[in-house]
């Protein structure tokens, strides 16, 4: 069942990222990345990766995937902006793509996993969230502070000229 489950999830993520890479419809490939991102969130809670997943859906899935789609339809003519690379990207693009799954096989197959399996302990998300919430609080609010102030200015900026000089 945990395999069949890992290979559908295991799609998801490259038909997702393929769908994104490929696409030309800028919604359209939100849409597939949020379902690759999702399909991620799931590999991960197959992994026993309660915190991580949730922090993919709540991070990616729940911020910058929004804030994607909120750039594209501010800064957009319309919501069915259509992106054309010339040849000279996508031959680019698809040379990097080739030597990146290269180096990536490479490293992969280089690699020697451990085959023991090490037992989690019982509860392993309450001291990182005591530890985010009592010495990383400062940076952690920091960075809430940061993600604002670009909001803001995006969104200043996706204005129209004529609005901003009043």
């Amino acid at each position: 069942m945990d395999a069949a489950l890992f290979y559908a999830l295991a799609a998801l993520v490259v038909a997702g990222a393929i769908g994104v890479v490929t696409g030309r419809h800028i919604v359209r490939m939100a849409i597939q990345l949020l379902a690759a991102l999702l399909g991620v969130a799931g590999l991960y809670v197959l992994l026993a990766a309660e915190f991580i997943a949730a922090a993919q859906l709540v991070i990616y899935v729940g911020g910058t995937l929004v804030l994607i789609i909120f750039g594209v339809m501010l800064t957009a003519r319309s919501g069915t902006t259509v992106l054309r690379p010339s040849r000279a990207e996508a031959i680019v693009a698809a040379v990097a793509g080739v030597a990146l799954l290269t180096v990536l096989c490479i490293a992969v197959g280089s690699t020697t996993f451990p085959h023991v399996i090490e037992p989690r302990p019982a509860d392993a998300v309450a001291p990182l969230g005591g530890a985010l919430l009592n010495q990383y609080l400062f940076p952690f609010e920091l960075a809430s502070l940061l993600l604002l102030a670009v909001m803001l200015g995006a969104a200043y900026l996706a204005r129209p000229l004529d609005r901003r000089r009043r």
